[in-house]
């Protein structure tokens, strides 16, 4: 058993991490700000004895140093999750990437807590990519987000954490993730959406763009599968699938997947949705899978799950408010 702290633990992935992390017997600690994160996600499990929710911020570096002391292992889910709002203010990914990211390390220092596995993400590649599907090792890294170029500088300050000071660390540069607990995206905004209007689905973009999409139950059981096999000093990984699913694949589901039938789709703009934003992705998943580990669900699979797992939850909470 060991004794887990994971940030933003009250977020998407976060709160599947804490609940499948129980599940294999570890004590876990969920931190988190309640920025994005909803202390709902945590019902099922909420009064389970090693589970124990923090509610604090990142930025307070007293704070986390005083909560990650004793622990053996920290998940470093925490970020801005909102892309589009970094275009509009720029700092916020400094300070909830970035910055949050250096507190947790420094506090890992401070603690004596050794090992660090750190969500990362495909938009670290960039745009105009000479190599598809993208690599771990291709370079030079161009991100043309905010968002983006924060987690590219958060992988810099863990290597450098790495090299002085004995840290280990798995960084997992995800695909699009979608599922239980969604909290923005593609699909969860196409079901908001759809449930306040349903006679009409605008869509940001030309409906073409395509990413991998990667169903959260087989995020966390990659990250689990790298984090137990690969055994280098700084591990870094794509977690993603073969091919991708085009944003007018999700919204089709998602009007699908509500029950609505002549809901009319309108595409606004061209092709990229927006500022920041990488119109196709395709990322060569090989590294991990040389170690044994490939998704569950193809990519097109996964985003039917996810939509129809968004949608009953949307009900639910409709239903109680």
């Amino acid at each position: 058993m060991k004794k887990i702290f994971v940030t933003g633990g009250a977020g998407f992935i976060g709160s599947n991490l804490c609940g499948f992390l129980l599940d294999k017997g570890h004590e876990v600690t969920a931190y988190d700000s309640l920025l994005l994160g909803r202390r709902e996600f945590f019902k099922d499990f909420e009064e389970n004895p090693r589970f124990r929710f923090v509610e604090a911020d990142l930025l307070d570096r007293e704070a986390l140093s005083g909560e990650i002391k004793g622990h053996d292992l920290v998940f470093h889910m925490a970020a801005n999750s909102d892309i589009s709002r970094g275009a509009k203010h720029t700092d916020v990914d400094l300070k909830l990437g970035t910055i949050a990211t250096y507190n947790v390390l420094e506090t890992m220092r401070g603690g004596g807590v050794g090992e660090i596995v750190f969500a990362s993400t495909s938009a670290v590649y960039g745009d105009e990519l000479r190599v598809v599907p993208t690599p771990e090792d291709y370079g030079p890294l161009f991100p043309i987000s905010f968002y983006g170029a924060s987690k590219l500088a958060c992988e810099a300050l863990i290597s450098a954490f790495c090299h002085n000071y004995g840290i280990r660390a798995w960084i997992f540069r995800f695909a699009n993730i979608i599922g239980r607990n969604g909290t923005h995206g593609a699909a969860f905004d196409f079901v908001e959406r759809l449930k306040k209007d349903p006679s009409v689905l605008r869509v940001l973009g030309d409906g073409r763009q395509a990413k991998p999409y990667l169903h959260v139950s087989d995020c966390i059981e990659g990250m689990w599968f790298g984090y137990e096999r690969a055994v280098e000093h700084l591990n870094y990984f794509n977690l993603s699938v073969e091919g991708a699913t085009s944003v007018r694949v999700i919204a089709e589901t998602a009007i699908r997947e509500s029950g609505l039938t002549g809901t009319r789709i309108e595409y606004t703009g061209g092709e990229r949705g927006w500022a920041g934003d990488v119109p196709q992705v395709r990322l060569d998943g090989g590294k991990l899978a040389g170690l044994g580990w490939t998704a569950s669900r193809s990519s097109d699979e996964a985003v039917k799950l996810g939509v129809k797992e968004l949608v009953e939850q949307s009900a639910t909470n409709w239903r109680t408010k």
